[in-house]
């Protein structure tokens, strides 16, 4: 998923009482938006999108505790089966329509055709009812502990409220009008591809009365318009930045960051939350439609290569064997036991066990976002130490998310591998990881296909306590790292840079947003 494409988010101001003068705030984000519908692309740009236009049922916070967001109240029966959900008061679409229940369990089942989470938690759903304009049921067939964990996801795919017209859209089409209940409304009249994207105050948008937290709380908005300005080239954009000519730029190179800390006038934000990188491997064709070949590149990889590569500085990266994230409640290294490593001679002993007959790989690699487009020259040089025979191929990400979703043979536009990068927040336990969904067809590029697999995130859950989910997470992770379905490479923070004279958060949201920021 991405160059600072993942996530090296902007820190976003303290809530303020009132902002001053509202103005416009001029950011170059980490790519440019291409696709504008946040339910058919995972892509992070588009979710980031998607913030700006539409809100959430739930929220999560800093802590990473999921909140209340349109929803006002909500009750279980006894048996756990019956939730009651009723939204808060004065929710209205951008069409000045107001926001009601069937619009939002429309949301729902769409969203839970595209994303890993949803779609477990739809297998466990026996009807939606609609009980008044403001207020839906979920009842369910058998007892589904993350339910609201489920619904308040933070990140890709987001389950973002629409208009029920546009909500009943075919999942695997894109939507054709955006329209939403966000702190923001997207003027699709001034948008202009590969250029800009205008946001302007939604004027009745209604903040809740918390203060800002994380994703949740009052999204209170200071400023009356946001321009996305896409700049393709990194110096350009970084002295557009020091030149006064944008306000905010969300992702930093750190070959660029000792320019940009040196200046009075900009104030540099480190990420609170970290980024995995990760290989991913294509089970449908070989030579990775072999476990053993699969295992031996996984003994290939050596995670320090990989960060040093592509972040360098010290202060930005960690090497961690947690699936899950290191410093979370389900961190653990188990299974990973002289995994990611380099060791390229156990490696290359286990490729000449598996039957290896000398298939090229070919390795897809973005060449425009810089925090990722390392990653596939050193895993190139990794795997043909081990004895892999590589063809890397260099895309823009934008045709490389087309790319991806190629099924056929590589004589047709297909792929062996790819690394990208996954925000923390996108995988912090064996339901949200969007990599360990082994649904086959209907997995993420890649496409794992393992019924044991299933079962355990089945059984992930069932589980009630911390401890059975602390127990169950590990069994996911080793049986993961068995079959692999992906391979973790360290993590990374991203640092995001704005003018003195723009409040942010104190605390950095996980993911960039607009709101709780002002200008002078």
């Amino acid at each position: 998923m991405r160059r600072f494409v993942l996530a090296s988010v902007v820190a976003f101001a303290a809530m303020l009482p009132s902002f001053a003068s509202a103005q416009t705030l001029k950011a170059v984000m980490h790519s440019d938006v291409k696709v504008l519908d946040p339910i058919w692309s995972g892509a992070y740009i588009t979710r980031n999108y998607g913030y700006m236009v539409y809100d959430t049922l739930f929220a999560m916070d800093e802590k990473f505790q999921v909140k209340p967001q349109m929803v006002d109240s909500f009750t279980t029966s006894d048996d756990g089966l019956t939730w009651t959900f009723k939204l808060r008061d004065g929710l209205e679409w951008h069409d000045g329509q107001p926001v009601t229940a069937e619009d939002c369990v429309a949301s729902l089942k769409r969203w839970s055709v595209r994303d890993v989470m949803g779609a477990k938690l739809a297998k466990s759903i026996q009807d939606y009812k609609i009980v008044d304009a403001k207020t839906f049921q979920i009842v369910l067939k058998e007892k589904f502990g993350q339910i609201i964990n489920a619904i308040g996801k933070p990140s890709v795919v987001v389950p973002f409220m629409m208009p029920k017209r546009i909500a009943e859209t075919d999942p695997f089409k894109q939507i054709e009008e955006y329209i939403g209940s966000g702190p923001f409304v997207f003027k699709k009249d001034e948008w202009k591809p590969g250029e800009k994207l205008v946001f302007t105050k939604f004027a009745k948008y209604k903040p809740r009365a918390e203060p800002m937290a994380g994703l949740s709380g009052g999204k209170v908005v200071g400023v009356d318009r946001v321009e996305w300005l896409w700049i393709p080239d990194s110096e350009t954009q970084v002295n557009a930045l020091l030149n006064g000519e944008i306000d905010m730029l969300e992702a930093v190179s750190t070959d660029h960051l000792p320019l940009v800390e040196k200046n009075k006038n900009i104030r540099v934000i480190r990420n609170a939350t970290s980024n995995q990188y990760v290989f991913r491997m294509n089970w449908l064709l070989p030579p990775f439609n072999n476990v053993k070949v699969r295992q031996a590149a996984a003994m290939a990889l050596n995670q320090i290569d990989f960060l040093q590569a592509n972040i360098g500085d010290s202060r930005f990266y960690r090497t961690c064997k947690a699936m899950f994230t290191c410093d979370t409640p389900l961190a653990s290294d188990a299974g990973m036991e002289g995994l990611v490593e380099g060791n390229s001679v156990k490696a290359k002993e286990m490729l000449a066990a598996s039957g290896y007959d000398g298939t090229p790989v070919v390795l897809l690699y973005p060449s425009d976002l810089g925090v990722i487009k390392q990653l596939g020259p050193v895993a190139k040089s990794a795997l043909e130490k081990a004895g892999f025979k590589v063809d890397l191929q260099a895309l823009d990400w934008q045709s490389m998310i087309v790319r991806l979703a190629k099924k056929g043979p590589v004589t047709d536009g297909g792929w062996n591998a790819f690394s990208t990068s996954w925000s923390q927040v996108d995988i912090l336990d064996p339901l949200m990881t969007p990599f360990l969904a082994a649904t086959c067809d209907m997995a993420r590029a890649g496409w794992p296909c393992d019924e044991g697999m299933e079962k355990l995130r089945d059984k992930y859950v069932k589980a009630e306590t911390a401890a059975e989910k602390k127990a169950v997470a590990e069994e996911v992770q080793r049986y993961a790292l068995q079959i692999v379905t992906h391979v973790p490479l360290g993590e990374w923070f991203g640092v995001a840079a704005v003018r003195t004279n723009v409040s942010t958060m104190a605390v950095p949201p996980p993911i960039t947003v607009f709101w709780g920021m002002s200008k002078k």
